[in-house]
């Protein structure tokens, strides 16, 4: 399933949430914060992540993180699933290496 498709009612049902259950603007919220985050983390624009079916699972990790972290402090949070992390990682476009010493004015090599 491609990101884009997917609909307030597929995140709840992952959520396992009855629909009397939740809120609809949070959900949105939620899963407007996800793409939003998986874009910023990849590098990819919104059209290109529907080109990768893994992220369907990335997606649906991220807003149950977000609905379940939500009333938590980001200085007690674990870190991020590392499903999560390899999926999007896989994808990235956005990678920029480190400075090392030997790059560093004045440095001889």
């Amino acid at each position: 399933m491609k990101i884009s498709e997917i609909t307030i009612e597929d995140v709840a049902a992952y959520l396992r949430l009855n629909a009397d259950e939740y809120d609809k603007t949070e959900i949105l919220a939620i899963m407007e914060a996800a793409k939003h985050y998986i874009i910023g983390y990849t590098g990819l624009s919104a059209e290109q992540l529907d080109d990768h079916a893994d992220f369907y699972i990335a997606f649906m990790i991220l807003c149950a993180d977000m609905y379940d972290n939500r009333q938590l402090p980001t200085t007690e949070h674990a870190g991020i699933n590392k499903v999560f992390e390899t999926i999007l990682g896989m994808h990235s476009v956005n990678l920029i290496g480190g400075v090392t010493d030997a790059d560093k004015p004045g440095r001889a090599e």
